[in-house]
């Protein structure tokens, strides 16, 4: 998400996780436009008027690296030319501002779906190898065994699970699920992880969540 008003930006960010979602902010377009090179999103929400870069360049370059990672324009600029840009310079949808969060979390999850993202019957659904994660309903399943998770554990489970196959450093979990940067000094993360173990992992013989020494953990049903 790049959004330069701070409170819009924490109003989302927290909306967004509270659904289920991971969400990283850029508060300038040149930042939003070196984290759209450097992360791997399902999804970026992007504002126009921005500081450094504008929201029209930061999505010029991502087309013409042919990234063709779904884009949502969410902006004050309601005139019909500025929309009809938006559309024609590759976003996938145009949400002028003020907006309903409803209405917003509604266009997130049909762009989503329409990338390819599993969809089921209730929403979207994070599956790896018997590992279910149904994000709208906030439920998990293993081998059809409802998974009894923490909030806290269900984010953690879903970051993992969107990255799936990606080795995720203690950082990078730290700041995506407790929005914190990390501390060497604290374990906030191991145990989380561990009990995260006990509820997915310990019951079954396969493994899903490895962990990588030195580096951080890994969710993939290969290791």
């Amino acid at each position: 998400m790049v959004e330069d008003e701070a409170k819009t930006a924490a109003y989302l960010k927290r909306g967004l996780e509270e659904n289920g979602f991971v969400a990283d902010v850029a508060m300038d377009g040149d930042t939003g436009a070196s984290m759209t090179r450097q992360g791997h999103y399902e999804l970026v929400i992007l504002d126009v008027m921005l500081p450094g870069q504008d929201g029209w360049s930061v999505l010029r370059g991502m087309r013409q690296r042919r990234d063709q990672t779904p884009v949502l324009f969410l902006t004050a600029r309601d005139a019909v030319p500025d929309r009809v840009r938006g559309l024609e310079q590759g976003a996938d949808d145009y949400l002028v501002k003020p907006f309903a969060f409803s209405e917003l979390l509604a266009r997130v999850r049909t762009i989503l779906r329409r990338g390819g993202v599993a969809a089921g019957r209730h929403g979207m659904v994070l599956r790896v190898a018997d590992l279910e994660i149904d994000v709208e309903r906030h439920k998990a399943t293993r081998r059809g065994r409802p998974l009894d998770l923490t909030p806290k554990e269900f984010l953690l489970l879903s970051l993992l699970a969107r990255r799936a196959g990606d080795v995720l450093s203690r950082t990078l979990i730290a700041e995506q699920v407790w929005g914190i940067n990390f501390d060497s000094g604290t374990n906030v993360v191991d145990v989380h992880v561990r009990r995260l173990r006990s509820k997915v992992d310990d019951p079954f013989d396969v493994k899903l969540i490895q962990t990588v020494r030195g580096i951080g953990y890994v969710l993939d049903d290969r290791c």
